[in-house]
């Protein structure tokens, strides 16, 4: 059998199971999650241009002498122009790259902390349990915006909107280890846990190759509503003056300048495109979300926030 004809038929293979998949067939059955994937990869391609297109230090300076000040939108400025004559357009839409890398890596690595701690509280259980999650209970004891202002005075302002990412990445932690220490304490009381680790298995090959996997449902739905959280937490962040710097074009410093300079001079669209956007963009995740929780089992509905 040629190379090309074994190619084709893992080709195949791979696209009958998925075709196969009763996950991917319901959630595509889903239209409301078909909606949030659609708004998702609009945003995310809308990142993609916007970061290979325009560049930074342009929407960065005053435009003063080249463009209208406060133009209402137009054929020519489709979404106007702010106080300081920058084109709204190009600026929202670099605010989705913005929106995109700082939420990935917030939710990735609120991710490995929470699901590493949340593992190994279920599986050592006794003082270490009672230490990692009185710990993640205090976190939680907390509104999340307004512990997330309180840790991100630790972080020197040089950091930028990485100083809202590492806050929300601590405050997002917890609600992983809750989540996958309720999953993995199920599968540890399976039966093959018992046999795997009679058979000489380690710890870390128990719980990475075994318990984790069986934890992957839950993770993956937290982990799509909290992207959705972490991008409007991000811009709440950099509403109220924490994390990006003056002028810098993130959705939240926009709306924050739209509505303490822009409503009050009648300059609506200051604020209404980049906040159109940011609803858009956590509706789309928060569909999905719902969409992959609904698939992959209904009575997690109980076991995700």
């Amino acid at each position: 059998m040629s190379t090309e004809t074994q190619t084709g038929t893992v080709d195949r293979g791979i696209v009958e199971r998925l075709r196969a998949s009763p996950f991917l067939s319901q959630l595509l059955s889903n239209r409301l999650a078909i909606t949030g994937i659609v708004l998702i990869l609009g945003v995310v391609l809308i990142a993609i241009y916007a970061r290979i297109t325009y560049d930074l230090s342009d929407l960065l300076a005053t435009q003063f002498g080249t463009n209208p000040s406060e133009a209402a939108p137009s054929s020519e400025y489709l979404f106007g122009t702010d106080g300081q004559a920058r084109d709204i357009f190009p600026r929202v839409l670099y605010g989705a790259w913005y929106a995109v890398l700082y939420g990935t890596v917030t939710v990735i690595a609120s991710t490995f902390l929470g699901v590493g701690l949340g593992i190994v509280a279920a599986y050592y259980g006794d003082l270490t349990d009672n230490v990692i999650m009185r710990t993640m209970d205090v976190l939680l004891s907390f509104p999340s915006l307004l512990l997330a202002l309180a840790l991100v005075t630790i972080f020197p302002e040089e950091l930028g909107l990485w100083r809202a990412v590492g806050a929300l990445t601590l405050v997002y932690t917890p609600r992983f280890a809750r989540v996958v220490r309720g999953a993995a304490l199920k599968v540890l009381e399976d039966e093959y846990t018992e046999a795997t680790k009679a058979l000489g298995a380690t710890d870390p090959r128990l719980l990475i190759r075994h318990v984790l996997p069986n934890c992957l449902a839950p993770i993956t739905v937290q982990s799509t509503l909290n992207y959705g959280l972490a991008i409007i937490d991000i811009a709440a962040l950099s509403f109220l003056g924490f994390g990006a710097s003056p002028g810098e074009p993130t959705w939240g410093m926009m709306l924050s300048n739209g509505v303490e300079f822009g409503l009050f001079s009648g300059a609506w669209w200051w604020s209404f495109f980049p906040g159109l956007l940011l609803a858009l963009t956590v509706l789309g995740f928060n569909l999905l979300g719902d969409g992959m929780r609904d698939a992959l089992d209904p009575r997690m509905r109980e076991t995700v926030d």
